[in-house]
């Protein structure tokens, strides 16, 4: 039935392109009518009074039904980045030093996690979380509970600085975290601290891998749907203390090599006197779950090693079912933002390929047409590598996934808003500006969000990448071992 229903909806955009190009040459044909041919047909026509009355209250009535039933717009006024102390700086040298000492009964280990964190794209200043760097480490619940009161009060705290908002002002909150997911809630461990209303409309997602964020921005888009003149503070992060692990399976040990701490938050509104400060405006949200295919389901699996040492599982295939998850979102969110000789490229390639049976390589549609910038998950170089190929993109376009990977490495859910921040400090957004982020999760999940930049955004005074932006772009070696 869903899928009948998507089919439904494409088709819709489809037949409105369609229809537009019908009407375009009548409308051109109506406008050479010189006044006297209008007036001459004008007049051919008999309308009297009632007709006249009953044509504009119908036209008033289909108007006001247009505005009542017309969503309402979803703003983006400003979002914050938590940019980790030095003291949690972990070089790669470093990492590969804490595995030998770790595991100094298996060399083969260790060797494996060397190579993979040289593949990997991240460079010497990512951070992880002090726990995890104890010989050996120590996953404790109080350890995780340390790190994400020091994440997520430091990021809350720099977003409510930075766009003057009282804590009062807050009316919806949503927390996202995979891992991570504490009783009480982090949701509540943020109400606590910051004393937030009683009656606030709170949410904590757990469990949903690194592209929670744009889920999170979804189901407040859609609170802000409800209720009117409201604030809406969305929380990302991935709190790495518990996510380590201590074993020896090969699938398993890739976590250890990727993923760094990292936070975001965001403050959205549908306040009307919040359009004039916010920075940008969500135009779309598509999200495309492949959960219904077990191999697609299971390709990122917590579970226990054969020694009962709990991890999280990377299937070989990943990057595959994540091309496929891609081109299933691209098929819902290209009649949304594509123009329409790219959609009728896409849809007559299609027909060829679904009707007549032809062994035609897919089109894929230009999207540097729809986008001035891409932020795509930087889960990690191979998914980077995937994203550019299978879209086409040039290194500019994906310069602030490599480099958000390089600085800050893996940072789950918030990464997507490391790169927006990449952007905007090297001076690039302009007022106008289209933004498409991607990202994917387990499940398996692709996710789209489209933003539209409300004014030219100025170089930005704080945030993580204050003091190391002149020293990027760098160059990301192409070889793969030494």
């Amino acid at each position: 039935m869903a899928s009948l229903k998507n089919s439904v909806k494409l088709g819709c955009q489809y037949l409105n392109h369609i229809s537009t190009l019908i009407l375009i040459p009548i409308l051109i044909k109506i406008l050479r009518l010189g006044p006297d041919q209008i007036c001459e047909i004008w007049s051919s026509l008999h309308f009297d009074l009632f007709h006249i009355l009953g044509s504009f209250l119908m036209t008033i009535f289909i108007a006001a039904v247009y505005y009542m039933s017309k969503p309402l717009s979803v703003y983006l006024v400003d979002f914050a980045c938590f940019k980790p102390p030095a003291l949690y700086r972990v070089p790669n040298a470093t990492f590969v030093e804490h595995m030998r000492l770790n595991n100094k009964d298996n060399p083969e280990i260790v060797e494996f996690q060397r190579r993979m964190i040289q593949r990997s794209g991240l460079g010497d200043e990512t951070c992880t979380a002090p726990a995890n760097l104890y010989i050996p480490p120590i996953p404790s619940l109080e350890a995780s509970r340390v790190e994400a009161e020091f994440i997520l009060f430091t990021v809350i705290d720099d977003l409510l600085k930075k766009t003057g908002t009282k804590n009062k002002d807050i009316d919806i909150l949503v927390v996202n975290c995979s891992i991570d997911s504490p009783t009480p809630s982090l949701s509540a461990m943020v109400i606590n601290k910051f004393k937030l209303r009683t009656n606030i409309k709170s949410f904590n997602l757990s469990g949903m891998g690194c592209s929670a964020s744009l889920i999170s921005i979804d189901l407040a888009r859609n609170l802000l749907q409800v209720h009117h003149d409201s604030c809406a503070l969305v929380v990302s992060t991935e709190i790495t203390t518990p996510n380590y692990y201590s074993g020896n399976d090969r699938s398993m040990v890739l976590i250890n090599c990727l993923f760094r701490i990292g936070s975001a938050a965001i403050l959205l509104s549908n306040k009307r006197a919040d359009r004039g400060r916010s920075k940008y405006q969500l135009l779309n949200l598509v999200r495309t779950h492949k959960g219904t295919d077990d191999e697609a389901y299971r390709c990122i699996h917590q579970q226990e090693d054969s020694q009962g040492i709990k991890g999280v599982s990377l299937s070989k295939n990943l990057m595959l079912i994540a091309g496929e998850t891609l081109k299933a979102n691209i098929t819902r969110i290209g009649p949304l933002v594509l123009p329409a000789s790219e959609q009728l490229l896409f849809l007559f390639t299609l027909i060829v390929r679904k009707l007549l049976k032809l062994k035609w390589k897919p089109y894929i549609p230009d999207f540097k047409q729809a986008f001035e910038h891409f932020c795509i998950h930087a889960g990690g170089r191979a998914v980077i590598d995937e994203i550019q190929k299978q879209l086409k993109l040039s290194d500019e376009d994906v310069e602030a996934s490599r480099m958000t990977l390089h600085r800050f490495g893996n940072i789950s859910s918030s990464s997507i808003w490391y790169e927006l921040n990449y952007i905007e400090s090297k001076g690039r957004m302009k007022k106008g500006d289209r933004i498409w982020q991607i990202a994917f999760g387990s499940g398996f999940k692709c996710n789209s969000a489209v933003w539209k930049c409300n004014c030219t955004i100025r170089t930005p005074t704080d945030g993580p990448w204050l003091d190391c932006i002149d020293r990027y772009p760098v160059s990301i070696s192409q070889v793969l071992d030494p």
